[in-house]
């Protein structure tokens, strides 16, 4: 290999190594403001006994009945403490937990009236934001890019996982 063409792959990896760094930095402040974003909106209907990360726990609940496990496995807790969260949800009356008729080991968790008013809010505030995109220099598309290239991102680090996973695993 010429020095030219060493010189372009090294120049095109240290591109790419920017590139990837300045979205993982972006993803995480995103993250975080989004974060802000609930807790102002929390704030401004002076609810102050669910946290933002509860409320968006609550959120993708939904109308729906499941256990702790199913919530977790979904992704729904934001990197905090599901039992945790559910339990202050619980305290607080945004929740219902029941033990499971068919398997008394398993709690099914459900939204109490409170929660479904509380859900109300977060879905309307959603909806602002929609209505809010249309009016801005945003648009449909920009999103769809954006959540395009975060799925991507998305399935290369799952697949960097699954690849470790593999290389660790004894050979037969």
């Amino acid at each position: 290999m010429s020095d030219t063409s060493q010189f372009k792959v090294t120049s095109n990896l240290l591109a790419i190594r920017q590139d990837y760094l300045e979205a993982i930095r972006l993803i995480e402040r995103l993250h975080r403001q989004f974060l802000e974003v609930v807790k102002t909106e929390l704030d401004n209907h002076g609810i102050a006994d669910i946290n933002n990360i509860q409320a968006l726990i609550l959120f993708n609940i939904g109308d729906s009945e499941l256990t702790v496990g199913e919530l977790t496995n979904r992704g729904y807790y934001l990197g905090s403490n599901v039992s945790y969260n559910v339990r202050k949800m619980v305290e607080n009356n945004y929740l219902i937990q029941e033990r499971s008729t068919h398997d008394k080991r398993s709690v099914r968790i459900r939204p109490s009236s409170k929660g479904r008013d509380l859900y109300q809010q977060i879905s309307g505030m959603f909806d602002k934001h929609a209505k809010d995109i249309t009016e801005s220099s945003l648009n449909s598309n920009d999103i769809k890019i954006a959540s395009q290239s975060y799925r991507q991102l998305e399935q290369f680090w799952a697949g960097l996982l699954n690849y470790n996973l593999i290389r660790t695993l004894p050979r037969t």
